[in-house]
């Protein structure tokens, strides 16, 4: 942890256990908005020696998740999404685990103090419906994804309907539907 950093919830753990049961070879894992880095620190340590890259667009939490996937020998970028990715990895993610901000802008404000007053806005706040990131994260990952690798996410139970529905519109791109192992996690 580290201060102003957004830090995983104990529901961020059902997003890993749910990576783990769909992809449990993943050569190749990406934590998307990765914060802290836990999810991948978490995969890394599960799996059996993964290629572990991490991004988050806040400096400060591309910094502690150096640290903390350093003992894996995991790479962090600081940018925005597959922006801060090397092209390296395109068509290559077996896992790709994305803690997006989700809660909807008007809502922020409504959160408990530890988050609104000591976790990034930008880690928080998913846009006017919460799924401004979650949008953009589907939209990219059919590029970015291995054969038959995985997406994962996590958002609330409120909005689970109108995630699904993004990664089966047209958000994931054209004539991209939902593969049986990308799971939106609530």
């Amino acid at each position: 942890m580290a201060p102003g950093v957004f830090v995983p919830r104990r529901r961020t753990e059902f997003l890993v256990a749910q990576a783990l049961a769909h992809a449990p070879g993943a050569r190749l894992v990406v934590d998307l908005c990765c914060g802290t880095g836990a999810v991948g620190a978490a995969l890394a340590e599960a799996l059996e020696g993964p290629e572990v890259h991490a991004a988050d667009v806040d400096p400060a939490a591309a910094a502690c998740a150096r640290g903390n996937l350093a003992p894996y020998g995991g790479r962090v970028h600081t940018g925005d999404l597959y922006e801060a990715l090397p092209g390296s990895l395109r068509g290559r993610i077996d896992v790709l685990a994305a803690n997006v901000p989700y809660v909807p802008s008007d809502e922020v404000a409504l959160l408990p103090a530890e988050a609104r007053e000591h976790e990034p806005r930008t880690a928080l706040d998913g846009g006017a419906d919460g799924l401004d990131v979650l949008r953009r994260v589907a939209a990219g990952a059919p590029d970015w994804l291995a054969p038959g690798g995985c997406l994962l996410v996590e958002t609330s139970e409120r909005q689970a309907p109108e995630a699904l529905a993004v990664f089966r519109g047209p958000a994931c791109g054209p004539g991209w539907r939902c593969p049986r192992s990308c799971t939106p996690m609530w």
